[in-house]
C-alpha cells in the first residue's frame, strides 16, 4: 500500500485524503506525508480505495498482475496447448477475458450513473433534475474525448421559465445607461428567475461536490456555445488554468418548449486516475434580501448562548501567568467599515466579534466566497447566525466599540 501511495499524482492523492475526510490543499509534499499517516491502523475502506486509486492510476500493470496471477496459478497447462476436452475458463479462475491487457483500460468500469451528490449553492433552489449525475465516459484511448447528452422540459417545466423572463433594471448616470443600451439591448439579452442550470463536478462519492470543470472543455447547446467562466490565469509554467467553481446559466441557448428536446455536446481532455460528472437542474435565483428573511426566520440566537462564551473565554487558566480580564469588540462591520444593522457570525468560528449580515449577503451574491472577514475560515450559509447578544447591545448603546467584562457583562467604549 505505501509504494501504491507514493506513485499517487496529486489528483489522487487529493481524492484520497476528501475520501478519508482529511484536508486536501498544500503541495504535494505535505499531501504525500498527509496520504502516508492514513496507512497507520488503516480501515478496509481506506485500503480498497487506495488500491482502485493505483488500478485508475496504472490499468495495465493491474492487468499484468492479474495474467501473472492466472498463469502462476496452473503451471502445467498453457492457454496455447489446452486439451481438446479442457473444460472452458469459468469466473473466478483467473482467466477471464475482461481481466486481460489487450482491452481498454478502465473506461467500462466508469458508472454511467455514478451516485454522486452536488453542493448546495445558498443563492439557487432546485426545483427540478433535467439531466441526473451522469459521467462523463471516455471512449477508447484518445486524450480528447466528445459526448452527448439530451434532457426534455415538461410543459409545466417550459412555462415557469418562459414566465420568469424579466428585463435587466436600466442604469442612472449616462454613461452606464450608452452601454446597457449598446450592448445589452441591442443584443436583446432577457433575464430569468427561473433557469436552466448546468453543472461539473468530479466524479467522486464520498462527500457533496463542489463545482469542477474538466480541462480543455468546450460545452455547446443546441449548437450553440455555452457561457463558461473564463479561466483564472496561473503563472505556473505547463499548468492548465482552472475556471471558477460555479454552476453554469444555458436558459438563453435552451428550447424553452415541451415539444423539442436539448442536445448538450461536451468535448474534454481526459485524466487518467480522474472522471468527471455533468448534471442539468432546473433553479429558481434568489438574491440576498431572500436569504436574508430566510435567515430572520430561522431565528436569533439567544444572548445567553453568547454571555456563555464570553464568560469561557475570560475564565481563569491556573497554568497561565497573563490572565486575560476583559475583551473588546468592534461594532463597526469589517466589510463596510459601518455600523452594523444585523449582526452575524458563522456558527463555526470561534470569535466573538460579528459582520454585517446584509452587507455580507450582497458581496457573495456579486461574488459568492463564503469566507469569513473576520477569521478567513469559510462562513457558510448553513452555519450563519443571528447575534442576539449583539443585536440587544446596538439598540442600547450609540458608540462604535464596547468592552465585554470576566462576568459576562459589558460597557461602552468611548472613543479616545
Amino acid at each position: 500500500l505505501q509504494h501504491m501511495v507514493m506513485s499517487f499524482r496529486v489528483s489522487e492523492l487529493q481524492v484520497l485524503l476528501g475520501f478519508a475526510g482529511r484536508n486536501k490543499s498544500g503541495r504535494k509534499q505535505e499531501l504525500l506525508q498527509r496520504a502516508l499517516a492514513l496507512l497507520d491502523g488503516c480501515g478496509a475502506p481506506i485500503q480498497i480505495k487506495i488500491r482502485e486509486l493505483s488500478k485508475r492510476r496504472f490499468p495495465s500493470k493491474a492487468a499484468a498482475a492479474a495474467a501473472a496471477a492466472s498463469s502462476s496459478s496452473s503451471p502445467h497447462t498453457s492457454p496455447l496447448k489446452q486439451q481438446p476436452h479442457a473444460p472452458l475458463p469459468q469466473p473466478g479462475d483467473g482467466l477471464e477475458y475482461k481481466h486481460t491487457p489487450a482491452m481498454p483500460p478502465n473506461h467500462n468500469q466508469v458508472p454511467v450513473l455514478p451516485d454522486v451528490s452536488l453542493k448546495m449553492l445558498p443563492f439557487y433552489d432546485v426545483l427540478d433534475e433535467l439531466l441526473k449525475p451522469s459521467s462523463l465516459v471516455p471512449k477508447g484511448a484518445a486524450r480528447f474525448q466528445e459526448t452527448f447528452f439530451v434532457f426534455h422540459l415538461t410543459p409545466q417545466q417550459a412555462q415557469d421559465v418562459a414566465a420568469s423572463r424579466y428585463l435587466l433594471p436600466l442604469p442612472t448616470d449616462p454613461f452606464s445607461y450608452s452601454l446597457f443600451v449598446s450592448r445589452e439591448m441591442k443584443s436583446g439579452r432577457i433575464e430569468h428567475s427561473v433557469q436552466v442550470q448546468l453543472r461539473f463536478c468530479l466524479l467522486e462519492t464520498s462527500c457533496d461536490q463542489e463545482d469542477n470543470f474538466p480541462p480543455s472543455i468546450c460545452v455547446r447547446v443546441n449548437g450553440k456555445m455555452a457561457p463558461l467562466p473564463n479561466p483564472i490565469p496561473t503563472n505556473k509554467a505547463g499548468v492548465e488554468p482552472k475556471r471558477p467553481s460555479r454552476p453554469v446559466n444555458i436558459t438563453s441557448i435552451c428550447r424553452i418548449s415541451p415539444t423539442h428536446p436539448n442536445q448538450i455536446s461536451i468535448s474534454w481532455a481526459s485524466e487518467l486516475g480522474r472522471s468527471y460528472c455533468v448534471a442539468v437542474h432546473l433553479v429558481r435565483k434568489l438574491n440576498s434580501d431572500i436569504l436574508l428573511s430566510r435567515m430572520k426566520r430561522s431565528g436569533i440566537k439567544h444572548p445567553d448562548h453568547t454571555t456563555a462564551l464570553i464568560k469561557e473565554k475570560l475564565a481563569h487558566d491556573p497554568d497561565n501567568e497573563i490572565a486575560t480580564t476583559s475583551l473588546r469588540v468592534s461594532l463597526q462591520c469589517p466589510l463596510g467599515k459601518m455600523r452594523m444593522t444585523i449582526p452575524s457570525r458563522a456558527s463555526t468560528c470561534n470569535h466573538l466579534q460579528c459582520f454585517d449580515a446584509p452587507m455580507f449577503l450582497l458581496m457573495n451574491e456579486k461574488k459568492p466566497t463564503w469566507t469569513c472577514p473576520v477569521c478567513d475560515k469559510p462562513a457558510l450559509f448553513y452555519n450563519l447566525i443571528i447575534d442576539g447578544l449583539f443585536t440587544e447591545i446596538l439598540k442600547k448603546t450609540s458608540e462604535m466599540e464596547i468592552e465585554f467584562l470576566e462576568d459576562g457583562s459589558w460597557r461602552p467604549l468611548k472613543p479616545k
